[in-house]
């Protein structure tokens, strides 16, 4: 046996060198015919199938290789010999997965398959590239006898994707991704950088009034169950929420406790970075379902707080004449705007036809100044709900002394209720004051402290008030004796 190999292996290189002194000597039309030739006699020599799995496909990262990588890592323990790992969120346990140049066998009904794992490293050349990084491609190839091939791209492959789920879900940890400047790449990293997000904010601990609070827990469990009625509908199944308040209310937290809620990552998008709309279309095709986008202080981003021209004719009662001019309107508010991040681009970025890409997202906008944004950009349809986060009240202030101090009740809680009626201060600023400032920590010390906060923010609301008053008396006045002057 082993000579008949030598013999065949001699044989097939000496061939090798006679297609390239063909090569050389005859017509290129008749060189193709004999390579094709000599591919069929290799293939009928060499009895194995490849199948590579590349890290992106189709303009974003391929789920498949994600999930194989994590089916690899309980596979490859014993076999490989280098390995990396990493903690999960909320494990004491590591988790392996397959380093790269590594191979590793694995067994499936009798039959061996031979995983590799590969990565190529090469300058980034391209226009506004990252110069000084290197751009990386990374895949796993899947070798096999031939004679399984229908065995392994069905049954084997369902397998190893149905494993790598399971373990995936079980191992899960939330990231949080931000994105950045520079050229994206098919073949390499994405725009997208992440860490994993360990915020502790809950509903539970969230400074909010209960019934409020229970609304939009209820809206979101009906979200999250909602594929077959948001298929049934023929709506993609997404839902946006306009976070709008005063600094210091917790819309950030709201966030956080939305994403831990739910179990989603959050994409936080940062628009100054964005430099046109199709960049902006290539950030929403990276991200993934079961994730949170997020566009902080969206009146701070880009210019979207200047009122659209307004057509001048007369405001249309009919429902389906409002659509129209509001298209009409958007498309002039973008005219010659080409190469730039423009409010149209967000709209589509929200609702647009390539806003169904993914499955299960939420999109998130908080604001200090809801009056400044286009109507647009907030209606209905794109900011499904609207959520105010208001001053702190009573309620959301036993939720603090709660979380803080460890109590639900105490005599100088009725004090605070009426201080509470008469001044507008942040939650934010309310949990600062009940947090202890020494190891004693006596609830009573810091609500003292508080009760101080809120009769000075008391006195300095009265006092300027009563500057506006006076200020106001005083131009009434002086309007008063001009009018006299003319008359």
């Amino acid at each position: 046996m082993v000579d008949t190999l030598t013999e065949l292996c001699s044989k097939l290189a000496g061939l090798m060198f006679i297609l390239g002194t063909i090569q050389q000597l005859v017509p290129r039309s008749f060189y193709k015919r004999i390579k094709a030739l000599w591919h069929r006699i290799e293939n009928y020599f060499y009895p194995y199938v490849q199948i590579t799995i590349d890290e992106y496909s189709n303009n974003k990262r391929n789920e498949v290789y994600s999930l194989i990588k994590v089916y690899l890592g309980t596979k490859s323990t014993n076999d490989a010999k280098y390995l990396k790992a990493e903690m999960f969120k909320k494990s004491k346990s590591l988790a392996v997965s397959l380093d790269e140049g590594e191979e590793v066998i694995d067994e499936f009904h009798g039959v061996k398959l031979k995983w590799n794992s590969y990565k190529e490293t090469f300058p980034d050349n391209s226009p506004g590239g990252r110069s000084q990084l290197p751009i990386e491609k990374k895949c796993y190839t899947l070798t096999f006898d031939k004679k399984n091939q229908d065995m392994v791209t069905g049954q084997y492959l369902r397998h190893v994707m149905e494993e790598g789920k399971a373990i995936e879900f079980k191992n899960k940890k939330q990231k949080i991704y931000s994105n950045e400047e520079g050229e994206w790449h098919w073949y390499g990293k994405g725009m997208w950088r992440h860490i994993n997000f360990e915020h502790p904010a809950t509903f539970d601990t969230l400074a909010m009034d209960p019934t409020k609070k229970e609304e939009i827990i209820n809206d979101l469990v009906a979200f999250s169950k909602g594929k077959d009625y948001y298929s049934k509908v023929g709506k993609a199944w997404k839902r946006g929420y306009l976070l709008y308040g005063p600094p210091g209310t917790g819309k950030s937290t709201m966030i956080a406790a939305i994403a831990n809620f739910l179990n989603y990552d959050i994409y936080d998008l940062e628009l100054t970075t964005v430099k046109d709309n199709l960049e902006l279309k290539k950030l929403l095709m990276e991200t993934t379902s079961k994730s949170i986008i997020v566009i902080e202080d969206v009146d701070c981003s880009i210019d979207l707080t200047g009122k659209r021209k307004k057509k001048k004719k007369k405001e249309t009662t009919n429902e389906e004449e409002e659509e129209d001019s509001d298209s009409t309107t958007e498309k002039k508010s973008d005219k010659n705007e080409s190469g730039k991040l423009t409010l149209s681009g967000l709209l589509n970025f929200i609702d647009g036809i390539w806003s169904a890409c993914g499955q299960e997202r939420i999109i998130i906008f908080t604001t200090n100044h809801v009056d400044k944004l286009d109507p647009a950009l907030i209606r209905r349809g794109r900011m499904d709900m609207h959520i105010e986060m208001s001053y702190c009240k009573y309620e959301a202030f036993k939720v603090l002394a709660k979380n803080y101090l460890g109590i639900e009740t105490h005599p100088l809680f009725q004090e605070i209720q009426r201080l509470l009626q008469e001044v507008d201060v942040s939650p934010c600023d309310v949990a600062e004051n009940l947090m202890p400032k020494n190891a004693s920590g006596k609830p009573e010390i810091c609500l003292e402290n508080l009760i101080k906060v809120l009769k000075k923010a008391k006195r300095k609301a009265s006092l300027n008030s009563q500057k506006n008053k006076k200020s106001s008396t005083k131009l009434v006045k002086t309007y008063g004796r001009f009018k006299k002057l003319f008359e």
